[in-house]
């Protein structure tokens, strides 16, 4: 794709990920951060392999002049995503939807923060525009726990639905919530859309297609007012 871009004089926007973090010393994780992967470890074939991406991508900036972007994204859901793909969003849906218990890795201690799809491309786009060659970070700063996520998918289809504590996976890292401050002053951008509003939408695509459990319909919590967890 590289050499394409090159012999095209196109410009090339890389999807890299929050992976190139590893298991991160630092928290928020901001661009400068150079990570804490372990390279042989069960996940080192993803992380090692976007890391590697960022690198070549910046060696044919460098060495061919060639325009590219670097895009670190964290957490994103949405409709549309692949039930099965092993992601904590669509997995606890698929799960609620037939009256499963949710799996739970650990303790569910470890942090993520979730970005809506529309919020992504908006940055992806922005970023694509821009003339930053180095990565910058597009997820939402809102961090919360496995566990904390978990009881938000309880509380959409009722209390019956159980929680189901299951080994900690190798090298799954403890904390993730993106740094934005460069994602703000360079492209202006910062994610607008809450937890509540996107995980809605994102249920009810799933309910659609594979049937399944109907999800509760209750008023927001305080704590799930517009902002609060954004998503």
């Amino acid at each position: 794709m590289l050499e394409i871009a090159v012999k095209n004089n196109a410009r090339f926007l890389l999807t890299s990920t929050s992976e190139c973090y590893g298991d991160p010393l630092e928290h928020p994780q901001t661009e400068s951060y150079w990570g804490n992967v372990n390279p042989v470890g069960l996940r080192s074939c993803y992380d090692e392999s976007k890391r590697y991406a960022e690198a070549i991508t910046m060696a044919y900036h460098r060495v061919h002049g060639l325009r590219t972007n670097i895009a670190r994204i964290f957490n994103t859901y949405g409709p549309r995503m692949a039930l099965n793909d092993g992601r904590v969003v669509p997995a606890f849906i698929d799960q609620a939807l037939h009256g499963s218990p949710l799996s739970v890795f650990g303790t569910g201690s470890q942090t993520r923060s979730f970005c809506f799809v529309s919020d992504l491309v908006e940055g992806l786009l922005r970023l694509s525009e821009s003339d930053e060659r180095y990565p910058v970070n597009l997820g939402n700063p809102v961090e919360m726990t496995i566990l904390e996520f978990a009881k938000e998918i309880q509380s959409r289809f009722g209390d019956d639905i159980k929680i189901d504590y299951k080994p900690l996976p190798s090298d799954d890292p403890k904390v993730r919530q993106p740094d934005i401050s460069k994602a703000k002053r360079v492209l202006g951008w910062e994610p607008k859309v809450a937890l509540h509003e996107g995980l809605g939408v994102t249920i009810d695509y799933f309910r659609n297609r594979v049937g399944g459990r109907k999800p509760q319909r209750t008023e927001p919590r305080p704590d799930q007012q517009p902002g609060s967890l954004a998503g």
